[in-house]
């Protein structure tokens, strides 16, 4: 046989492998984690069960209800709303996974868009997952995904995306980030229809607190920081001093009125809730990291962070040690603590009480950094 035609065999041979390979391996990550409910759950519904568009959709995702004995407030966690900041995710998970509610209602969705943890952001070299080993010694896989809905459920962007309840224009990609998108629209694209149906969740259940959780570049100035609506500023602002009280540094910062789309705007806007953004330093999301990597994601030690901040480039203290996971995931779970006990002390009518949540001291401060980038996080891990 001609050497060309058992070369080009060969060649479509090893492509037909390759194609077969890494297709089955991002048809993989249509299927996302479950999460196993901690004790205090006592209900696990769907988004859809408030908008039932969504039911049978990509954007349909698990809402995790934590009852507690005793009537009082409601509170709403959304973490996963953008998949590459993974400490909210995990905050959301460690919550319904160890927390038990005494006085009012918690409702936790750690898939906020969960389309975007099915892709990762092209051109990123995003790694498509972290590991944890549990405190039950098993290995947990969950995903790090995307910034935004997949395209493949959303599709194509417009050259402008314009907020359907101002008018605001932004970059088209913007179509796809669910927080430009509320209060969202029942007859919008699948984004705009998830903000609709969170928006839904919280007019049905009254929701009186809601926590966005978030991470940022460390070049990003609006970092380790709260962003409140204005309704909730006195809230916020008693919330603050206590973290600072406790060593946490953190800023508080208003919600802008001509920035459209965001959980501390709109919601605050068009619902009764006070919603409450928070942020947390994520090296592997910014411009100037070196590898992204799944290290890079949990330990946040990168050397080329460390020589931007001998520069005077970031708005976060930067050195060898980075932004863990565990001090980024213990910022969020202390500040939903701190927040909470502020609006249950100003609304005792209506209080929120849990307990058994793992602080920012057992997460992060109490550690001498040997067993930082994942292990103490999964030990409040349950597979």
């Amino acid at each position: 046989m001609n050497k060309k035609y058992i070369s080009g065999a060969i060649l479509l041979g090893l492509a037909l492998i390759i194609a077969f390979v890494t297709g089955s391996d991002y048809m993989s990550l249509r299927e996302l984690p479950e999460i196993t409910p901690g004790p205090g759950v006592t209900k696990v519904v769907m988004l859809s069960d408030y908008f039932s568009d969504l039911k049978d959709t990509p954007g349909d995702t698990p809402v995790y209800i934590m009852e507690g004995e005793n009537p009082g407030g409601k509170s709403l966690i959304l973490g996963g709303t953008h998949p590459n900041e993974p400490s909210g995710h995990l905050a959301a998970i460690l919550f319904l996974q160890n927390a038990t509610v005494d006085e009012g209602t918690v409702f936790v969705l750690p898939y906020t868009n969960r389309s975007a943890f099915t892709h990762n952001d092209p051109q990123e070299g995003s790694p498509q997952s972290m590991n944890f080993i549990t405190r039950d010694g098993e290995e947990l896989t969950l995903r790090y995904g995307s910034r935004a809905t997949n395209p493949i459920h959303q599709w194509p962007d417009p050259d402008v995306y314009t907020h359907q309840a101002s008018g605001q224009r932004l970059s088209g990609s913007e179509t796809r980030n669910i927080n430009r998108a509320y209060p969202g629209a029942a007859d919008g694209n699948l984004t705009e229809r998830v903000a609709y149906g969170i928006v839904q969740l919280i007019k049905a259940e009254d929701i009186n607190l809601t926590f966005d959780l978030h991470e940022a570049s460390p070049e990003y100035p609006v970092i380790n920081a709260t962003v409140s609506h204005e309704k909730g500023m006195g809230i916020a602002a008693v919330g603050t001093m206590e973290l600072q009280f406790s060593g946490i540094d953190i800023a508080l910062e208003p919600s802008p009125v001509n920035l459209r789309g965001l959980t501390h705007r709109e919601l605050g806007d068009y619902t009764d809730t006070i919603p409450f953004l928070m942020e947390t330093a994520n090296a592997s999301q910014g411009r100037l990291r070196g590898e992204t990597s799944e290290r890079l994601a949990l330990t946040g030690q990168d050397k080329a962070y460390v020589f931007a901040e001998s520069l005077g480039f970031l708005y976060v203290p930067y050195d060898e040690k980075g932004h863990s996971i565990e001090e980024r995931v213990g910022r969020h779970l202390q500040g939903i603590i701190e927040f909470t006990k502020a609006y249950s002390e100003q609304y005792p009518d209506k209080p929120v009480v849990f307990e058994n949540v793992p602080t920012y001291e057992q997460l992060f401060a109490s550690s001498d950094g040997s067993d930082l980038g994942g292990p103490r996080i999964g030990q409040y891990l349950i597979k």
